[in-house]
């Protein structure tokens, strides 16, 4: 069978499949089902092109470390074919482990357990079916491996992963502020001892890299739309867990069943070796079926929330810089009682609260380090006098409180 297959990228154009070990990882049930899992989750609840998945990043997250590694190799760096490769494979799986929605649900199927956790076991599946040629890329992708770079262009805060989704989100979303000069920055990578820095000539490339980051966060990733949808969507899943639980009889594919009817933590998904080839059944489509019956459950809460979802009827939702909220949600919550017959426990599900925080650059244990012309090493932040990646350098956080839009509240309140 020919494995030398391309993919046609709309970001990048041909992307081309580095070795049988590759197409055959691709080809895995494991990593073809990042097909069905949409890489902005909601998004597309406020821009429409937003239909990309988590299939297309990792391919495209693939084939921007190849041009890395090749650029590196130009330097005068040695890289073994053993190591091209496990780098290509540790990049292409760092995804693996999303569930359902990406981020949206990380929480709510698994109890404190983050995404990462989930693609570590994942990979160890696929390094045993496999007959451990994926030794050296799970390596690199825990950071074990004794070239520390190759782990920092899979996880840092300017690596692949970032570059990928910056440039492929902008793309779909049309948000154009969010545009990157990737190019530029992956050409002017380097290394001095042993860890990734950017030439000073860069410096702005870098500058624009991470004010686009801080843009995205606030216009796509934390749009205040999208944040009203997700926070419903979670309450929707708990919902039906609580009824599930309680012994009432909520339909769902059976492997969503699965965790609808346990609360599993840390300890269960280590422990049972069933968690996770279960998990690696679940995708968006999933929810969407399961929420199609839900819409006419005789749990009103869980029939009124599934019917606002599926028909775009979003909560009403309000930000700010202050927590002004914790007096308001209770009044909300006096409100959706009246409005729609709830009792008090009920109308906890239709009145969020909760709290966003952009951090577009967080410089403590994963700085960018610019590699000045006179061989220094120094963080960006640190580098240029601009102000404005200073200011990027801190963390803003805003809370939230959204409620049904019926409710008509005000700002008054």
């Amino acid at each position: 069978m020919n494995k030398k297959k391309i993919f046609n990228d709309p970001v990048y154009g041909f992307i081309s499949i580095h070795s049988d070990l590759i197409f055959d990882i691709i080809q895995h049930r494991y990593f073809q089902r990042l097909r069905r899992i949409k890489q902005l989750g909601l998004t597309d609840f406020v821009y429409p092109g937003a239909l990309h998945t988590r299939f297309h990043h990792a391919l495209g997250a693939m084939h921007l470390m190849s041009i890395t590694l090749s650029n590196l190799r130009g330097k005068g760096h040695e890289i073994s074919e053993k190591e091209y490769e496990a780098a290509l494979i540790a990049i292409l799986l760092h995804d693996v482990g999303h569930g359902p929605f990406s981020h949206t649900l990380e929480f709510s199927l698994l109890k404190d357990i983050h995404h990462e956790d989930i693609s570590l076991k994942v990979f160890h599946r696929l390094n045993a079916h496999f007959n451990h040629a994926l030794d050296l890329a799970i390596q690199i992708f825990t950071g074990t491996y004794e070239r520390k770079f190759f782990h920092q262009l899979v996880s840092s805060q300017l690596d692949v992963d970032r570059i990928d989704y910056l440039k492929r989100d902008s793309f779909f979303t049309g948000v154009q502020e969010g545009t990157i000069g990737a190019d530029r920055i992956i050409k002017m990578l380097d290394l001095k001892n042993d860890e990734i820095v950017v030439e000073e000539k860069a410096i702005y490339s870098v500058e624009n890299f991470l004010s686009a980051r801080r843009i995205m966060y606030w216009q796509v990733y934390l749009h205040k739309t999208s944040v009203s949808a997700e926070k419903m969507l979670i309450e929707t899943i708990n919902r039906a867990r609580k009824l599930t639980q309680q012994g009432v009889p909520v339909t769902a594919t059976p492997a969503f069943s699965f965790f609808l009817e346990r609360d599993i933590n840390k300890a269960d998904f280590i422990d049972d070796p069933d968690i996770i080839e279960i998990f690696t059944q679940l995708d968006d489509s999933d929810i969407w079926g399961s929420m199609k019956f839900w819409v006419n459950h005789k749990d009103q809460v869980l029939s009124t929330l599934s019917t606002m979802l599926l028909h775009r009827n979003l909560f009403q939702i309000k930000i700010s810089s202050e927590n002004i909220f914790n007096e308001m949600k209770q009044k909300a919550r006096n409100m959706v009682q009246d409005k729609f017959g709830f009792n008090a426990k009920e109308a906890k599900y239709f009145v969020g609260l909760g709290k966003i925080t952009n951090e577009a650059y967080i410089r403590q244990g994963k700085s960018i380090n610019i590699l000045t012309k006179k061989g220094e090493i120094v963080d960006v932040a640190s580098a240029t006098d601009l102000p404005n990646i200073k200011a990027i350098s801190k963390v803003v956080k805003k809370h939230y409180l959204c409620w049904p839009k019926q409710l008509r509240i005000t700002d008054t309140f």
